[in-house]
């Protein structure tokens, strides 16, 4: 097996990764410190990460203050770490410092086929078993059906409910259909608590899948209160073969080693950064193969089915409370079809591949695929976190 600090990886630089207007926004950085033997909750300011873990121990704690961003921007603070150096740390690696997601006790949640675009692979995934062979027999046939007839449509509305009689006559009504345009939304837990992987680190397909994909979205930051404080950047990876066997094996093919990247930092909401900039966020996708294999895509939430604070409401209310808050990815429209490895096969990964997800409001995101099986193991959970903010006496 190939070790963590031998694998190709990516070589990044703050210019890099940081947001095009980075000097205007108020940017939250989880950073494993070696000395402390556990993260840090940190600042980006400029090409330097300070350390404000004695203000708020965890970004959790950060998120429920009213003054977080000001916090951020003028707050004195510990150690102070080059942003260069924490992007050039090894991964895997606990004896440097580096960066990690930039969240932390946060229920990691997900919403799924937000978009009409990508609500139709999933129709296509169900319809062939999760089989990539009858992929473009498939789809040709949902979009000669379908067509159009899911562009700006409402969920939930009278439209959709007609959309559904005519689909449910032609025999393509699917369970993705329901979620996509019935009155409520797939919400569902990505990932374990502290399991995500932050920019620059290895991220796990499972050995066994050979249909998938990533998934780049805008990941909403929200309170205990159901407040959006801030966003960053995901990567949901979708095991296409094995969710299309079945739904009930969504865990399957969304939960593994390594299966949720988020980062580079949170970006808090403020008077530069509101709501509505980021209802508007652009999301760009590049994956670079090892064979000089190149594919791009995009995904735009101006074009997502539901407003975002809908997609909250659904997590979040008398029905569910989250009292260390939680994290939500949004979805995407990005579902790639183009052939890679044989005509009709559509895209999957390979190991080796570089997927770097980039939004100018957020920064970049980049992380390489291994399987999940030899990906750097999980080990630090919520009860290490305790006892490492205990040792440093700041519980």
């Amino acid at each position: 097996m190939e070790s963590a600090t031998t694998r190709p990886r990516p070589v990044l630089d703050p210019d890099a990764v940081l947001p095009d207007d980075a000097d205007r926004a108020a940017l939250v950085a989880r950073v494993h410190d070696p000395e402390a033997d556990g993260p840090c909750v940190a600042a980006v300011r400029g090409e330097q990460v300070v350390d404000l873990t004695a203000h708020s121990p965890t970004v959790s704690d950060l998120m429920e203050r009213d003054d977080a961003a000001t916090l951020v921007r003028e707050a004195d603070g510990g150690r102070v770490w080059p942003l260069r150096d924490l992007l050039q740390a090894p991964p895997g690696r606990r004896d440097v410092p580096h960066l990690l997601a930039p969240i932390d006790l946060q229920v990691i949640k997900a919403a799924g086929v937000t978009f009409a675009r990508s609500l139709l692979e999933r129709v296509i995934e169900e319809r062939t078993g999760g089989d990539p062979a009858q992929a473009a027999r498939v789809r040709a046939r949902v979009v000669e059906v379908v067509g159009g007839r899911l562009d700006g449509i409402r969920p939930g509305s009278p439209e959709a409910a007609k959309v559904k009689e005519l689909l449910l006559a032609e025999g393509l009504w699917s369970q993705y259909l329901e979620v996509g345009i019935g009155p409520d939304p797939e919400v569902f837990t990505k990932a374990p608590v502290l399991s995500a992987v932050g920019t620059g680190a290895e991220i796990g397909v499972l050995g066994s899948s050979v249909w998938n994909n990533p998934e780049p979205e805008a990941v909403l930051v929200v309170d205990s209160r159901g407040r959006v404080r801030g966003a960053t950047l995901g990567n949901d990876v979708n095991l296409r073969d094995i969710e299309g066997r079945s739904a009930l094996l969504l865990s399957r093919a969304k939960d593994n080693n390594a299966s949720c990247a988020i980062g580079p930092f949170v970006r808090l909401l403020d008077d530069d950064f509101d709501l509505d900039a980021a209802r508007a966020l652009d999301i760009d996708l590049r994956v670079e193969g090892p064979d000089g294999y190149v594919l791009r895509g995009s995904s735009s939430l101006r074009e997502i089915s539901r407003d975002v604070l809908d997609l909250v409401a659904a997590t979040h209310g008398a029905h569910h409370q989250y009292p260390d808050g939680f994290v939500l990815f949004t979805g995407t429209l990005f579902a790639p079809t183009e052939d890679r490895q044989a005509p009709g096969a559509g895209f999957t990964h390979e190991y080796g591949d570089i997927v770097t997800i980039s939004s100018p409001r957020l920064g970049v995101l980049t992380n390489t695929v291994v399987p999940s099986e030899e990906a750097t193991p999980w080990t630090f959970g919520v009860g290490a976190l305790m006892r490492s903010l205990a040792r440093r006496g700041l519980l």
